[in-house]
């Protein structure tokens, strides 16, 4: 990633919304969420959960699929991890910072 891809997409997640929204396509992984599902869990109008849809979109963190009359929204695991990724690029001046457990438990998502 570029850094304009990491400031799109650090920017699309600095909504309370669209985090939410992030983190529920992120927990339904490859099968994803239709726009129906999530508006009724997080509670949202069609509307507003359009938009932050399209933002996390237009910042590559979500992907959309149309499969018979239903939209999917899935989380792009691999842009995800991309963004994980360079921001611990240089954790700790490349010094083990975490314990082995720890840095178990904060593995990127291999979805």
């Amino acid at each position: 990633m570029d850094e304009a891809q990491i400031i799109r997409a650090l920017a699309a997640l600095a909504q309370s919304h669209r985090l939410k929204v992030f983190r529920l396509l992120v927990v339904a992984g490859q099968e994803g969420l239709t726009p129906g599902a999530l508006a009724e869990a997080l509670e949202l109008p069609a509307a507003t959960l359009s938009f932050h849809l399209k933002e996390l979109a237009n910042a590559g963190l979500v992907s959309q699929e149309r499969l018979g009359r239903n939209l999917v929204y899935r989380a792009a695991f691999e842009q995800m991890n991309a963004l994980l990724a360079y921001l611990t690029e240089n954790c700790c001046q490349g010094e083990a910072c975490l314990s082995p457990e720890i840095r178990t438990a904060t593995k990127s998502c291999a979805c």
